[in-house]
């Protein structure tokens, strides 16, 4: 097939062992010519590869990817996380169709790794959930967005419109599409292209992720007036008790996975709520 060139562009945030491992499974897609991979090290953990590129200067993604993004030239950005797993041939996945010509995001599917029935608490949670899934953000109506965990955008439209917000930790790639969108630009949904997301291990782990994401709606809704509305809290606290009645009652009918989504539907929303009162600042050096 014909397809145009991409750079592959992968924040990552960890240790000289986590940045290794990115690398490692970034060598697994497979290019055409003009491609290229950039892995950004946004830590500065010392890893010397070719596909490396140290950006520590502001701790956030979003510094990351706009400092991977420069470094490359080709027509078509691919954004992936970290922490999915993509097939090889994903790239020509993404373009099996021909973007139309007002098209600036390829929406690529993302799946939440199978974990099983027996898997930790946390990863199981996010598996019944769909956590990661496209089709959630996708769903939004008016407030539609991409997830960089799997998204392809036109360098052309990135640059015009000045790229990600650095400032930020969260929310991002919302605000990212709707400049886009409002500059007259759509997109598209790919989801032959799918990369599977490897989730929170802990609860904990899972609960401070959600408030994260709460900090970036908050943002959100401030910066974008209509999207991301709050929800009531005399409601949320009725609900979370409702949930959590549903989730004792399945535990003792030994119903496992009623139980985990009844008992923790009321800490994660709750957590996403809270998270709006804190600020979304990035960490600087």
């Amino acid at each position: 097939m014909t397809r145009p060139a991409i750079d592959v562009v992968i924040p990552v945030a960890g240790d000289a062992a986590t940045v290794a491992g990115v690398v490692s499974r970034a060598r697994g897609l497979t290019l055409a010519e003009g491609d290229t991979v950039t892995v950004v090290d946004n830590r500065g953990t010392g890893v010397a590869e070719t596909e490396v590129l140290v950006a520590d200067g502001v701790h956030t993604s979003y510094f990351a990817r706009n400092a991977g993004a420069r470094r490359g030239s080709a027509p078509w950005l691919l954004f992936l996380d970290a922490d999915v797993f993509a097939p090889p041939h994903l790239l020509d996945r993404l373009f099996a169709d021909d973007p139309a010509d007002r098209t600036a995001v390829l929406a690529g599917a993302v799946v939440d790794e199978p974990a099983g029935a027996a898997a930790p608490v946390a990863a199981r949670y996010a598996e019944l959930n769909d956590s990661m899934s496209q089709e959630v953000t996708l769903g939004h109506g008016r407030w539609a967005f991409a997830q960089t965990a799997n998204c392809a955008v036109r360098r052309d439209a990135f640059e015009a419109i000045g790229g990600f917000r650095e400032d930020v930790r969260s929310g991002g790639d919302a605000d990212l599409c709707w400049r886009l969108v409002a500059a007259g630009w759509q997109i598209e949904r790919r989801t032959g292209a799918a990369v599977v997301h490897r989730n929170r291990a802990t609860v904990g782990a899972l609960l401070r992720q959600r408030f994260r994401h709460g900090a970036g709606a908050g943002w959100l809704a401030r910066e974008h007036p209509g999207a991301m509305p709050a929800r009531r809290w005399p409601g949320l606290a009725w609900w979370s008790v409702r949930r959590a009645a549903a989730g004792v009652a399945a535990l003792a009918r030994g119903d496992r996975d009623g139980a985990i989504c009844g008992l923790l539907d009321g800490p994660a929303v709750w957590a996403f709520e809270l998270g709006r009162l804190a600020p979304n600042r990035p960490l600087r050096r």
